[in-house]
């Protein structure tokens, strides 16, 4: 999946076709910028969520659970095959956003292992070449991440940055290394799309 002449997609143009399509939003075990990423998520109109076990479990400790807009078709992780990635061969979706993406999504995708719902929808987008926005949680040597009980100091290990690293090299697949970058990627997705999306 590195990137070539082919697959630099971020200047591409949508079709008319994309424009009927929806946002397929991927939720993880990470909580860097969880609150503020569940109200991004409700701004925007026409959006899948797809949240992962863990996703069920960050939800409960920032007392988000409830708190999604139900206008939000919500996938959970409840089967082993993640019947739901089936989506996306329909063509369903124009832009995969995984944000926040904890560091064990991060590897695994890195690696080509789909064995979750967040993994196998990465790596099923990338097979239907669908553009990807990618939040990761560990992103510099030294991170301030807010916790159920305060902010807390982090300290993201060599291999942590080095797997976003590789990450920046797939096709298709944008990095962003702050949650400013991501509403900032967000919007210029949405630009290019033929209808609102906020």
């Amino acid at each position: 999946m590195e990137k070539d002449a082919f697959t630099d997609e971020r200047d591409r143009v949508l079709t008319r076709k994309d424009s009927d399509k929806k946002w397929a939003w991927v939720l993880t075990g990470s909580g860097h910028f969880f609150n503020e990423t569940i109200d991004l998520i409700n701004k925007l109109n026409f959006v899948d969520l797809f949240v992962s076990k863990a996703a069920e479990e960050v939800l409960v400790m920032y007392k988000k659970k409830g708190k999604i807009s139900s206008e939000i078709k919500i996938y959970q992780d409840n089967s082993s095959s993640s019947a739901s990635v089936g989506k996306f061969y329909k063509g369903a979706y124009h832009t995969l956003v995984m944000a926040p993406t904890s560091s064990n999504t991060v590897a695994k995708c890195v690696y080509g292992i789909s064995d979750s719902l967040a993994t196998n929808i990465f790596a099923q987008s990338g097979k239907c070449r669908v553009d990807c926005i990618f939040f990761p949680c560990d992103t510099a040597p030294e991170l301030k991440t807010f916790a159920p009980s305060g902010y807390v100091d982090v300290y993201p290990r060599k291999i942590d940055l080095e797997n976003v690293e590789k990450l920046k090299k797939f096709s298709q697949t944008t990095v962003v290394l702050s949650f400013k970058e991501l509403e900032k990627e967000i919007e210029m997705r949405g630009e290019c799309l033929k209808k609102s999306y906020f």
